[in-house]
């Protein structure tokens, strides 16, 4: 791996961890009002340190909502406490990626890992959300985005919020669903939804400044946010849309991009080769084609790229 510029330091949630719930680091915060439960979650990957940072920092100004129940949840607490700047990249997960189990055939059946435990303990939780929200960074350069799952509401919702400029619905991992994949957000008889903010570069202040500008414009859009102080003003910004057409998976241990890309790439004709996988050459498969997230080092198996259309059904939208 190359080195990273590393500008934030974990933050001490020893305060944190008893939480309230019955649920290790899970605090739910009570207006004492009629409301939706909103949850937002950080350390789904235990070296994204942004999420972390912003959640500890709601909890140490005394945030309350203006309405309904807020929680905050730290996720994957074991990866987190292992976590060394000299070697950043190593505790995303104990044994396997949190995000990647939230399927209900995953969470009852035989298979045992830390990551399994952990989510086993918080899905109850989970399972009385109406709206939630997943702070991720990045690990490779791209343009911070919202990623809205298949369900019309959860573009809804990443409109509501504002911010990030870009929303991109998909349908994840051929490894596996993701948190906002589980049932109570995408199942059709269910009206909660939830998004995944993808607020840029591990370890970077604007990170960080994203992901509470993030939060703030869901507490907002929720009218949860009431008179408080730690929230910054979100500005109006123009959101654009873009529907995943093709999820590349790694087949090969030699997976290599033709040119360094970035996330947020458009790349301007189809049939355009942009990676080789082994023998296997990676073409994009339409014009104007939008690169989300290209991992430059994918494992075998692992999601090396998605590929996007900007949707001419869902025009760019002015956040309010």
């Amino acid at each position: 791996m190359p080195p990273f510029d590393i500008q934030v330091e974990p933050p001490d949630l020893r305060r944190w961890r008893g939480g309230n719930t019955g649920i290790e680091g899970y605090i739910t915060l009570r207006s004492g009002r009629p409301g939706p439960h909103v949850a937002i979650t950080a350390l789904t990957h235990g070296n994204e340190l942004g999420g972390a940072i912003v959640l500890d920092r709601l909890l140490r100004a005394g945030f309350t909502p203006a309405r309904g129940r807020l929680t905050l949840g730290f996720n994957n607490l074991a990866a987190f406490d292992r976590f060394d700047p000299r070697q950043p990249t190593a505790s995303r997960f104990v044994e396997e990626d949190f995000n990647r189990i939230w399927d209900p055939v995953v969470l009852d059946g035989p298979r045992q890992s830390a990551e399994l435990s952990r989510a086993r303990a918080i899905r109850p939780l989970i399972e009385t959300v109406d709206v939630l929200l997943d702070l991720h960074s990045m690990l490779w350069p791209s343009v911070p985005l919202m990623l809205s799952g298949e369900a019309a509401r959860g573009r809804d919702l990443a409109f509501g919020i504002g911010l990030p400029e870009l929303v991109v619905a998909d349908a994840g991992h051929a490894s596996g669903r993701r948190l906002i994949d589980h049932p109570r957000f995408t199942d059709a008889a269910s009206h909660a939804a939830a998004v995944l903010v993808e607020a840029g570069q591990h370890w970077q202040l604007v990170t960080v400044d994203l992901m509470l500008a993030t939060v703030a414009g869901l507490l907002r859009h929720m009218d949860m946010a009431g008179d408080a102080t730690c929230l910054p003003p979100l500005p109006p910004r123009r959101q654009r849309f873009a529907e995943v057409t093709t999820v590349v998976t790694a087949c090969t241990g030699s997976f290599a991009f033709v040119e360094p890309y970035r996330g947020g790439d458009v790349v301007p004709a189809a049939g355009t080769v942009i990676a080789h996988d082994g023998e296997r050459a990676i073409v994009t498969p339409h014009d104007a084609c939008l690169l989300v997230m290209p991992s430059l080092r994918p494992s075998r198996g692992h999601t090396a790229v998605r590929l996007a259309r900007f949707a001419p059904a869902a025009p760019d939208r002015l956040a309010p």
